[in-house]
This record gives structure tokens, C-alpha cells and sequence, in this order.
């Protein structure tokens, strides 16, 4: 049995959300999402296959501190 191949990608998304986040792929099928929406100023996990082990969401958690800013945006008034 060979272990699953796990690939980050850092995406963002401007439509029915604003900001930035991580995706978790394991043997190409999406897994785990972290996302900094902007215009709610909300952070959330969203897992989407069962079984996912408690270590992949911890490291998850810590490529998503690693390589997004943890602030919300400020967006100014004009």
C-alpha cells in the first residue's frame, strides 16, 4: 500500500466570498479548506471527505499560518 501524495494549494476567491485561503489535496481529491474571508472577518475549516486524521487538520492549520496573514484586510472607506 503507498501512502497518499498531499498537495497545498493557496487560493483565492472573490465571489460568493472575499479573501484568501488554503486547500488540502490527497491523492488529487480535495480534503480540507481554510479560508480568510475578508468581508465577514471570519476564519473556517471546511472538511470534505471522512476520515481525515486529526494530524493532517493540525498541519493544515499550520501551513495556513505559515503562508496566509492572519489579519483581516482593512479595506478603507471612500
Amino acid at each position: 500500500m503507498s501512502l497518499p501524495k498531499v498537495r497545498i494549494k493557496i487560493a483565492s476567491d472573490v465571489n460568493d466570498r472575499d479573501g484568501i485561503g488554503v486547500k488540502i489535496y490527497r491523492n488529487y481529491e480535495l480534503v480540507i479548506e481554510i479560508f480568510r474571508d475578508d468581508t465577514s472577518r471570519t476564519r473556517t475549516v471546511t472538511v470534505f471527505k471522512p476520515e481525515v486524521s486529526l494530524k493532517l487538520i493540525e498541519e493544515a492549520i499550520s501551513e495556513f499560518k505559515k503562508e496566509i496573514l492572519w489579519d483581516f484586510i482593512k479595506y478603507s472607506q471612500i
